[in-house]
């Protein structure tokens, strides 16, 4: 089989079924039932929710077990480039992508037992993991949500080893409610009665009081981020801190101060879990952690190289005002440790708040190039993303790709010192300029 198989055989069901989500689990369950109930065969499951930080909280909690030795499956969507990213199969010394010929398989097997039945692709690649999952020896499964919880896809694991909700803001509004407390309700549908529950950092208290009401109307064991465990940056070390005492840790590899209240949430879900976790695992594991296209420098290829020389690129695929808020935070804190311009290439999806999005860039970017996003039917025109962007008070101009905008800048840059880039807007954007990279994750 090429490399390409089970990429063919996924973009074949996409053309029988309906693209996005209709948000049940009539389908997934009865589909599960014919493949013999494999959501009912996983090894302890961590299953996580929230608007934003969901993969890195993958990330890190793949990071903290297999740093402790354990043999870790991780499920994630969407993916940046390859379909094959969103499987991720424990192996000695480290998980690995699924191979092609082991997805392609499973692809088919799953087509097979639905019988052509109405469902949707998302649902499909969910069984799809089940069955993966069922199918292979593993210590640990880490599932990511897809859209909300209460009726995703994902949420027919009877009893997860522990339900862990990142932060929860304003989202997928026509799918989940216009009031982050509509949306933290969405969320907390993957708590389990009397199964152990986290609660990462929230940025909104009704979000974390929904949160907490649930957990406790259901007879959960709790740990709520800044009420029973927390960390914080202290001397260049993140020390993490809860009732069995402290961690002192190295920063995580993952930039951005965001990523400490996720690394704290991860730690506290795998101990929640039931993995003991020594000092030296965690160390380990904030060192080793990698999550692509989340503030993520981007490698040296065949995009890089048209950027001015010596430029800083960045590439994010944040996309809702909670996530560029964190963006940019991040990014004035490199610009106070590291002082260049910053620019920004921007694509967008129309459901997304475009203007909150980029208010969070207020005083901080010089210069908006706004491109069309490629991969996806929903993308904002450029020069439509241009005037939102206008609209939020930066300086903004369209371009018809990211190549054209580095070029662009290349020609034109005469700065005393490189620019730093931004590349964000979307996962579909950051997922096309990994591919014309020519770097895509592994």
């Amino acid at each position: 089989m090429s490399v390409d198989t089970a990429g063919q055989a996924i973009e074949r069901l996409m053309s029988l079924h309906p693209k996005g989500f209709d948000l049940s689990l009539e389908r997934i369950a009865r589909l599960l039932s014919r493949l013999g109930n494999p959501e009912q065969r996983l090894p302890p499951v961590i299953h996580i929710a929230g608007t934003n930080g969901k993969g890195s909280a993958a990330a890190f909690s793949r990071a903290l077990l297999e740093a402790a030795g354990r043999a870790v499956h991780v499920h994630t969507s969407p993916h940046l480039v390859n379909w094959h990213e969103r499987y991720r199969l424990a192996a000695p010394g480290g998980g690995r992508l699924v191979a092609d010929a082991v997805l392609a398989e499973a692809v088919e097997r799953v087509a097979q037992a639905n019988g052509g039945e109405a469902i949707t692709v998302f649902e499909l690649l969910t069984a799809v993991m089940f069955e993966l999952f069922s199918e292979h020896p593993a210590d640990a499964a880490i599932v990511e949500v897809g859209l909300g919880g209460r009726f995703d896809a994902t949420n027919v694991i009877p009893r997860p080893a522990v339900s862990l909700i990142m932060p929860v803001s304003l989202d997928h509004e026509a799918y989940l409610g216009d009031r982050v407390e509509l949306i933290a309700a969405e969320k907390a549908g993957i708590i389990k009665p009397g199964a152990p529950v986290v609660v990462g950092q929230q940025e909104w208290d009704a979000a974390r009081e929904v949160l907490i009401e649930t957990a406790e109307r259901l007879g959960c064991p709790l740990k709520v981020y800044g009420q029973d465990f927390i960390a914080v940056e202290e001397h260049g070390r993140m020390v993490y801190q809860d009732e069995d005492g402290l961690l002192d840790l190295p920063l995580p590899h993952l930039a951005g101060r965001h990523q400490i209240a996720n690394a704290a949430a991860a730690i506290a879900a795998v101990k929640a879990a039931g993995f003991a976790l020594e000092e030296g695992a965690a160390e380990r594991a904030m060192t080793r952690v990698s999550w692509p296209g989340r503030l993520q420098r981007l490698p040296e290829g065949r995009l890089s190289a048209l950027a001015p020389e010596g430029a800083e690129i960045w590439i994010d695929g944040g996309h809702n005002p909670g996530a560029g808020a964190a963006i940019a935070e991040a990014l004035a804190e490199a610009e106070e440790k590291r002082p260049r311009p910053l620019l920004l290439i921007a694509g967008m999806l129309e459901t997304k708040d475009q203007i909150g999005y980029f208010r969070a860039f207020s005083g901080l970017v010089r210069h908006v190039y706004t491109v069309p996003v490629r991969n996806s039917d929903a993308g904002v025109p450029n020069s439509t993303l241009a005037a939102r962007a206008g609209e939020a008070g930066l300086s903004a101009e369209p371009v018809n790709s990211v190549a054209n905008a580095l070029r662009l800048l290349a020609e034109t840059w005469n700065g005393d010192s490189p620019p730093r880039i931004l590349i964000a807007g979307s996962l579909y954007l950051v997922g096309e300029v990994l591919a014309e990279n020519g770097t895509p994750p592994d």
